[in-house]
């Protein structure tokens, strides 16, 4: 019995060993996601007007992934060098417009 006792002790303390690595990868992982969040925060406060940003936070309420690929775009233009002053409210209406393209009308008529 003393056998079957130790290769228990040894699975177990082989599990928690796991458990603690794999929390320490999500905490790890969770830290990176945070630090990049940060540094997309950076730039749109770099690159839009106040009014901007309200109305991309405004947005993200309702498409949130939509605001996501918006704000990915930004960033790569800045960092290409396009945006050369910060981007107004009207300016991010009209890409806003143009990302989005048209939606379908959808019409309900009662007879």
């Amino acid at each position: 019995m003393t056998d079957l006792e130790e290769i228990r002790r040894k699975k177990m303390l082989e599990l928690q060993q796991r458990a603690q690595q794999q929390a320490m990868e999500t905490e790890a992982q969770e830290q990176m996601r945070q630090q990049l969040e940060m540094q997309k925060k950076q730039i749109m406060m770099q690159i839009l007007t106040p009014e901007a940003r309200s109305r991309l936070a405004n947005l993200r309420l309702t498409r949130p992934e939509f605001v996501e690929q918006i704000e990915l775009q930004l960033i790569q233009l800045a960092q290409m060098g396009r945006v050369r002053s910060k981007i107004t409210d009207k300016q991010l209406k009209e890409l806003l417009k143009r990302v989005s393209g048209k939606k379908r009308e959808i019409k309900i008529s009662r007879k």
